[in-house]
């Protein structure tokens, strides 16, 4: 185990002190608020992405750059305002993927597993979802005329996605195959099928979840031998042969499914584009097969590119959902890794977009029972062991611990000695204090970063709910515009002075 050393320069108080200066400089600028009204607006949502989370995912990439990595500093932490979101169903202490992402979307809190409904909803009992329905900002912003788009390292019709465009009284209704019959005999329709009905103008859409979209058995054009990859479908649609059909003829829609078609896309030629690369989930970023498999920031940028022709605009969801998953099974580096390529392509966006005019926002649905801790030495590796064994059992122990999952193991009556394993393993089980198959999520608040106009509306400590309200007013789309017809001047906003009914 390789413990990097501190530098020499942070010995001299004077390091310390130049930074705090220019900390200060930094922050005094940004008294200078951003007034602008924004043309576009991008969403990246890290699924599980709690602040333990970024604070070893900073570490990690840092180490991985030769550095000891407490110090680095991620594209996502450059922004310049922060604030807390509070995560909460309003059934549940500690939340699910779909009821925040109705909060974060839609702003409306709803209850655990229910998608783009309000709480009057009860889960899974479709005749209880008619009239409660409540629409996202990404329809916020396509009534008023912008591009839209989805991008998410899942399935297209997870929790997260599934928010920006559907109305569900279970999240895992991805199919038709996958709902009870009386919920399809009362009208309730899968997420799927919602996908390319609800919004069928979306622009752009890419993630995986391809057996949702066929036929029931139809081979899937990449595992012609794996039977759980085929299509699903009972009603006999074709999904992604109608959403080229609902195109108007003028406009070219394309489809694709591996990577090598993605990146052969020629950005100016095409309107609308979906891409499909997997069954199900996308594989994790250290799993996938670079070559045929897209990375999360490799999306990002083909999808910005199409989105920004508008002249009006855009909105851009971006969710790096296998954070999250990598938690549950209570592999740490593969979450901590997902962590990473998301923050690449938080800092891609930046690179293709103007902080003058684009509203930019990163944060999580909620966090997970995964601590860093222990009293390691600086620059230890965050994948390695705390700084001597347990002062109780004698026995090592690693500084990323899980509060439940997986990874907790018992031999001999005593707690598993781990001297000698590989804790950087991808396969590795982080050690955890109580037995679960599936590592939980965890309750407390997480960070939302904001950069561009209006993002200094984003401070203190918010309900989730609050997120497409600040994003709608900076945009001037949704249900509250008073501000937007009473400007100083062409571009720039005034304050809202009354509150809409």
């Amino acid at each position: 185990m390789t413990v990097l050393p501190v530098t020499d320069v942070e010995k001299e108080p004077k390091y310390w002190r130049d930074l705090g200066r220019q900390t200060l400089e930094e922050a005094l600028r940004l008294q200078s608020l951003n007034m602008n009204k924004a043309s576009n607006l991008i969403l990246f949502l890290g699924d599980g992405m709690g602040i333990s989370t970024i604070t070893a995912a900073r570490i990690l990439k840092g180490q991985m750059n030769g550095e000891p990595g407490e110090n680095h500093c991620l594209e996502m932490e450059k922004f310049p305002f922060v604030a807390l979101s509070k995560t909460y169903n309003t059934d549940s202490q500690v939340p699910d993927s779909a009821g925040t992402a109705t909060a974060f979307l839609c702003g409306v809190k709803t209850n655990k597993g229910i998608l783009g409904l309000s709480a009057a909803t009860e889960l899974g009992v479709c005749n209880t979802s008619r009239g409660n329905e409540v629409d996202s900002i990404l329809k916020w912003a396509k009534a008023a005329g912008k591009s839209v788009g989805v991008v998410t390292s899942t399935r297209i019709n997870h929790a997260t996605p599934a928010a920006a465009y559907a109305h569900s009284a279970d999240r895992d209704w991805y199919s038709d195959a996958d709902m009870p019959p009386d919920a399809i005999s009362q009208g309730c329709k899968d997420i799927a099928w919602q996908l390319i009905n609800n919004i069928p103008d979306m622009e752009v859409i890419l993630g995986g979840g391809r057996k949702y979209m066929y036929p029931n058995g139809t081979t899937d054009v990449e595992y012609p031998q794996n039977p759980k990859a085929n299509g699903r479908r009972l009603d006999g649609l074709d999904l992604v042969d109608l959403w080229h059909k609902k195109k108007p003829p003028s406009k070219v829609s394309q489809y694709v499914w591996d990577r090598t078609q993605l990146m052969e896309i020629d950005p100016s030629k095409v309107d609308y584009l979906m891409g499909l690369f997997e069954p199900a989930d996308l594989q994790y970023e250290l799993e996938r097969n670079t070559s045929t498999d897209p990375a999360l920031s490799e999306m990002v940028a083909v999808s910005i590119r199409i989105l920004q022709k508008n002249p009006r605009g855009f909105f851009l969801l971006v969710e790096g959902g296998r954070i999250d998953h990598g938690h549950h099974a209570g592999q740490a580096r593969l979450a901590l890794h997902e962590a990473i390529e998301m923050d690449r392509a938080v800092g891609l966006a930046g690179t293709l977009t103007s902080e003058e005019d684009t509203l930019t926002l990163v944060t999580a649905d909620h966090s997970h029972v995964f601590t860093h801790g222990g009293n390691p030495p600086r620059g230890n590796p965050i994948l390695g062991l705390a700084s001597g064994p347990s002062d109780m059992d004698k026995m090592p122990y690693t500084s990323i611990l899980y509060g439940n999952g997986p990874g907790f193991r018992i031999d001999g009556g005593k707690r598993e000695n781990i001297t000698g394993v590989d804790t950087a393993d991808v396969k590795y089980l982080a050690q955890s204090a109580v037995p679960l198959k599936s590592e939980t999520h965890g309750g407390e608040d997480v960070a939302i970063m904001a950069k561009g106009p209006m993002a200094h509306l984003l401070h203190g400590v918010v309900e989730q709910s609050y997120i497409p309200y600040v994003m709608g007013y900076a945009a001037c789309i949704g249900p509250n515009l008073d501000h937007c017809s009473r400007h100083k001047e062409y571009g720039r906003l005034s304050p809202w002075l009354k509150t809409s009914p």
